[in-house]
Order: structure tokens, then sequence, then C-alpha cells
């Protein structure tokens, strides 16, 4: 006799074609891997380059993109080897933030457009310098910066820190982000944590969570930051919708990143400097996906308890489930290659597709991370039936029995 269950889809991810199964997509491989020097400025008869080498020239867009590379090789020189990928990484996001401007640029051929390009150029090259003399600073007290902007963190009262954000990414056009505003955090397990203020903490907007008789406090982003090696790590936690609408900060979610230290800090700072470091080798990722779980302390952490349970298990299973379960987690393998790529430049975002969604690529591979992890740590072999919450790569289904079977 036929028994009747019902199956809820819980959750599923839409997967590409496995990155292994072909020649791997440029998405897909790690951006340390791609060569740093900025090809904006070509030879007159060549399309490949952004601007003629006559406009360059003339503007001095090639003694700007020279001094970048010149800047960039002695800073790369002196980064430790672990952290390189990521100063490569970020170099590499730079490099087509500007070259989306300067089509841009060429487009419109405005004064202010090629103003604010000259400046980007600018303000990039004596960043890179900064970073250079910043490899070795102990603690976290300073200035730290990266392609978007910069994070300046200071000692405040009863143990907490204050931290001011100042980020500004210019893509060329209208598609920019800026972002200013201060947060004071404390320390929360190996991280430094703290809520984002409202833009005007004593003006509550129409609509908010927070108005109305009985409504609950909205509740307010948040971000936390700590030390990975030489580099910095901040990340930035979604609040309610109407805390998001800030004049000051058009993109509260770019904050998310990696930072290196802009010079040196005489400042007297303690903090914890090792470098958490997932099961596989840092200094060569192969993937985006992988530069981003070394470059996070969560992530790497992640990755490290994945691989745990995994070892852990495998021998608990008959040949036919492992055989099974191996292939699974082939895919899963593959389909998290994808991810991460997918959420930094959704194609959904069909005006700002090329713009760095770095918040949702990173909370999107850690809640991939975190099924992941439980299905491989709650993998329950002794259970009989169909009914409960079955896990795979692709989706999350939970069966349950009707009152009639």
């Amino acid at each position: 006799m036929f028994v009747p269950f019902r199956l809820v889809l819980l959750s599923a991810t839409i997967l590409l074609a496995p990155a292994t199964c072909r020649a791997m997509d440029d998405d897909l491989r790690a951006a340390s891997s791609a060569p740093t020097a900025i090809t904006l400025c070509g030879a007159a008869n060549s399309d490949d380059s952004r601007t003629k080498a006559a406009a360059c020239k003339e503007r001095g867009y090639d003694r700007l993109v020279a001094g970048i590379d010149k800047s960039f090789d002695a800073a790369l020189a002196r980064t430790p080897a672990n952290i390189r990928p990521l100063l490569k990484r970020d170099q590499a996001w730079f490099n087509a933030m500007i070259l989306g401007a300067a089509d841009t640029v060429q487009e419109v051929d405005e004064a202010e457009l090629r103003d604010n390009f000259v400046a980007t150029l600018r303000r990039r090259a004596a960043a890179l310098g900064e970073i250079a003399a910043g490899f070795g600073r102990g603690g976290l007290t300073g200035k730290w910066v990266n392609a978007f902007g910069s994070v300046t963190i200071s000692p405040s009262a009863n143990g907490a820190r204050q931290l001011t954000v100042d980020m500004s990414a210019y893509y060329g056009s209208d598609k920019h982000r800026q972002c200013r505003l201060s947060a004071t955090v404390t320390s929360a397990g190996g991280w430094l944590s703290g809520s984002i203020p409202p833009a005007d903490a004593s003006a509550a907007k129409p609509g908010s969570s927070t108005s109305g008789p009985g409504a609950k406090p909205a509740k307010l982003p948040a971000i936390k930051l700590r030390r990975q090696g030489e580099s910095l790590r901040v990340v930035t936690f979604g609040g309610d919708d109407t805390t998001g609408d800030r004049e000051d900060c058009d993109s509260l979610w770019q904050i998310t990143g990696t930072y290196f230290a802009s010079g040196t800090s005489d400042a007297a700072d303690k903090a914890e400097t090792s470098f958490i470091a997932p099961s596989f080798d840092c200094v060569r990722p192969v993937t985006v996906t992988d530069e981003e779980i070394c470059s996070d302390p969560d992530l790497a952490e992640n990755d490290q308890r994945l691989n745990r349970a995994w070892k852990a298990l495998l021998p608990r299973l008959d040949d036919a489930t492992r055989r099974a379960l191996t292939e699974d987690q082939r895919n899963w393998v593959h389909a998290q290659a994808v991810q991460f790529p997918e959420f930094l430049h959704p194609a959904w975002e069909k005006r700002t597709w090329e713009m760095h969604f770095t918040a949702d690529a990173r909370d999107h591979f850690d809640a991939l991370q975190r099924e992941r992890i439980a299905l491989l740590e709650g993998f329950d072999d002794k259970r009989v039936g169909l009914a409960g919450v079955w896990l795979a790569y692709n989706a999350i289904i939970r069966i349950t029995v009707d009152k009639d079977g």
C-alpha cells in the first residue's frame, strides 16, 4: 500500500555547472592569480585599453597609473606570504573599479567625472604607500585601508574602542558608494563588535518598527572586526530595513572586507594577531571563494570544522551511503566555488553588476558553510523511515507524516 508523505522544500541553491568540469571561468579563478598592473593606457591604435595613449599622456593618467603600479609592487614586497593573495585581490578589485570608471569618463567626457577619476587614482597611490609602511604594526589602533575606503580605530572608555568608517568607492558616472559613520565596539568572542547607531538617533522615521503603540525597537545593523594576521577583517550585519536608510551611507554593506594597516602607529595596543588558517594553503588560493575563506577567521574556522566533521563521519557509513555522500560532497564543493562570485557581482543587479556586494557574498557563503556543517555533524546514520529533515548540496527537504498516514 502506498503511504503518502508531505514534502516541504525548505531551501534550495541555484547552481551553475561545476567549476572543475571545464576550464575554470575567470570569475571563479582567484583574483590574486591575475596581473596587478592597470591596463588603462595603451597604444593609439589599440582596442584593448580603456584610454588611448595620447589622452592618457595629455591628462596625466599614465604617470598616475605608473605611480600606482610602483607603489603596489613596493607594498607587495613587504607583505607576508599568507596575506599577499589578499592584497593582490584588493588591487584586482580596485583595477576592476577604475577600468569601469575609465569607460564612463571616455564616453561622457565631463570635467567633474575626470576630476573624480584623477582623485581616485591619486588616493590609491597614497594608500598603497601607507600600506607598504604598515606591515608589522601591532594591535588594532590606527588607520586601516582597502580599495574602497578606510576604517580608523581609536581607544575609548572602559576598554571599548571607537570605530570610524570612511568609504568612497568611485565606479564612474552615478555609480559610487560612500559611507561615513562611527560605532563603539567591545570584545565579544574573539572579535570586537557593536551596533551601528542611526545617523540621527533622536529621530524615528515614520513607519519604522520603533513607531506605534507596543512596537518593538528597530534592530540596528551591527559591525565586528578582528585581526587576521597582518590584515584586519571587518564584517557588517543587517538590521531592520528602516535603519539602512541613511543619508551619510549609501552602501553600509560594502564595509565588509579586508583592510591593511596604513602607516605606523605610536599608540600602545594589544590584539590577537594570529592567522586562522583553513584546511588548505592560503599562500596559493585557487578560487575567489578560497580567498574569501582565507580573509575571514569565521569562514576559516567553518572550513576547519567541515573538514573534521567529514573525516569523522565517513568511517561510520556503509559503502553505498559513503559513495552517495561523497558524490554529494563533491557537488557541494563545486557549487560553493560558484556561489561567492555570483553574489559578489550579482547579475540580477542589472545596473550595478560590476560593483562589489561584499557583505552579500560573505553572508551567503557563511550560510552555505553552516548548512553543510549541520548535515555532516548531525548526520543520523541510524534513522529509519522517511520522516525528518534531509539535506543535500542543492536543497533541504522536510518530510512529515500526515495524521491519516
